[in-house]
């Protein structure tokens, strides 16, 4: 291998670690918008016959995903469930694995199908120049990637997640068409200042004006117009009405998942979120939040009198959404039940996306032959079916189940069809703080998608309270017992995006499609 190509090697690796450098624990957000050009000019410069497009691709998507991923490994260990360490060890490293494996596709997908049609733009006489045709067609192609592994069963790591929670302004342009906005203008950047980099003459003797000034003025020209088109609709007021006022409240147990089931667990869960709920309904709440699987419990419909934490309800007559299991047939949900004052079920939401290694094993029967222990792991639970409306007693709700939140057409379709605020439960144990924020950062962006204030009781950390600007109001600390009461507001405005989906990316392919046809007559 040449010296050339191995330094091409280590700086996409450094690149894509750059980008992954964007997210929690580290948050160097600006990173993004020059984190993918390595890769582009590699990609671009890469001949037909080359192989080591595939390294360049594949270590970079390993710098960025598998680093932004590498909470994953938190899984471990998971000899609770009477798993053997080796084994436990080998599942959160599968884990983490596969869902780089996802992100590796995707980029290895886009720097291949990139260089085809880079190649062929360059065989061909246009009347646009070639740069600007490249800048058009890799961005056109990473948002149709990422629009369609999105719909995947692995998917955390969008372009866009890079800048949540801190651009804000950045962010509002997701209200236009949803998180390919920010990724369109992520890629385009990237491959405009590329492009100039690699059009540019020695102009002085200082190489750090080796820049096409044209090409690099359009990459800052694209930045801070975004911005400002996004800081305008950030700006707008909110114009909340007091008639849509609603009192909330929030609690985060605490109970780590490895006693969750134990005597000692079980005893803690009926305490804290008993006492919980009782203190939050003399703080005058409409309705109080809980964790996912809260309460360790299934519940039934009705519900069993016996119930300790029913009997709390019945007493306070405050509505309660309350994380439990549903039980059906031989399998269950991990389900958000609505409870009334009265005791009645009031309506119900099942986890929709669940988490691989997690919630299932993916080749279950194969692995269980080679690993029987395998079968401890989310044997029985089955997602929810992908069309529920969720609706309360203060009208519809937009809700999300922990890795739901991970998946931007789901909140879409739910606020398309009415709802009115979100509301997010998750457990986020046993992973760290940097997950946790992550986690943060995905509610941000779906309650900026969708115009709506979002309340987001976690097991573990962080809970919150985040405005339709994304701003966070409360958050709380990482590992701790924790009870809120907060005021959000019930809206039912419609972005673009929640009327009209994902527009941008098949205009930018028509775009595509005829500039590709007509330049090359």
């Amino acid at each position: 291998m040449k010296n050339s190509t191995k330094l091409r090697l280590i700086i996409s690796f450094i690149s894509g670690i750059l980008m992954g450098m964007t997210a929690a624990p580290f948050g160097v957000w600006p990173l993004a918008w020059i984190a993918l050009i390595p890769l582009w000019i590699f990609t671009v410069k890469s001949q037909k016959s080359e192989k080591s497009l595939y390294l360049y691709a594949i270590l970079w998507a390993i710098g960025y995903h598998g680093l932004t991923l590498s909470w994953i490994l938190g899984l471990h260990p998971l000899t609770w469930l009477g798993i053997p360490w080796i084994l436990s060890l080998a599942i959160a490293l599968g884990a983490l694995l596969l869902f780089t494996i996802w992100g590796i596709v995707l980029v290895t997908i886009w720097a291949v199908s990139s260089r085809a049609i880079f190649q062929f733009i360059q065989n061909n006489k246009y009347t646009i120049p070639n740069s600007l045709i490249r800048v058009l067609i890799g961005t056109t192609l990473w948002c149709v990637l990422e629009y369609i592994w999105s719909a995947g069963p692995f998917w955390w790591t969008s372009l866009s997640f890079t800048q949540s929670p801190h651009n804000l302004a950045i962010l509002h342009l997701s209200q236009i068409s949803g998180p390919n906005t920010i990724n369109a203008v992520i890629v385009a950047v990237n491959g405009l200042i590329a492009e100039a980099l690699m059009s540019g003459k020695l102009q002085t003797n200082s190489p750090i004006f080796r820049f096409h000034k044209g090409y690099l003025s359009l990459a800052i020209g694209l930045l801070i117009t975004s911005h400002l088109v996004g800081w305008a609709i950030y700006s707008q007021p909110l114009n909340e009405q007091p008639n849509n006022t609603l009192k909330v409240g929030i609690i985060q147990g605490n109970i780590a998942n490895r006693i969750k089931f134990t005597p000692e667990g079980l005893r803690l869960s009926a305490i804290r979120y008993i006492n919980g709920y009782r203190n939050l309904a003399q703080q005058g709440v409409a309705a109080v939040l809980t964790p996912e699987g809260a309460l360790s419990s299934q519940w039934s419909d009705p519900p069993l009198t016996i119930n300790p934490f029913y009997q709390a309800i019945l007493d306070e007559k405050v509505v309660a959404w309350i994380g439990a299991h549903r039980r059906t047939g031989n399998s269950y949900t991990n389900s958000l039940f609505t409870v009334t004052g009265t005791g009645e079920i009031f309506s119900r939401y099942d986890k929709v996306n669940l988490v691989a290694f997690g919630e299932y094993v993916p080749f279950r029967d194969i692995l269980g032959r080679i690993f029987p222990q395998v079968s401890a792991v989310g044997s029985d639970q089955i997602p929810g079916v992908s069309n529920q409306v969720f609706d309360t007693p203060f009208g519809r709700a937009i809700v999300g189940i922990c890795y739901d939140s991970a998946f931007t057409r789901h909140f879409q379709r739910q606020t398309a069809l009415g709802g009115e605020f979100i509301l997010t439960s998750s457990n986020n144990d046993p992973y760290n703080a940097a997950m946790q924020f992550q986690h943060h950062a995905q509610d941000v962006l779906r309650a900026i998608e969708n115009d709506r204030w979002a309340v987001r009781a976690t097991n573990t950390g962080y809970s919150a309270i985040v405005d339709p600007h994304g701003k966070t109001k409360w958050i709380s600390q990482t590992k701790t017992f924790q009870i809120h009461a907060d005021t959000v507001y019930r809206r039912q405005t419609e972005t673009l995006y929640v009327r009209w989906g994902d527009w941008l990316t098949p205009l930018l392919l028509l775009i595509s499609a005829v500039i590709l046809t007509l330049s090359s007559l």
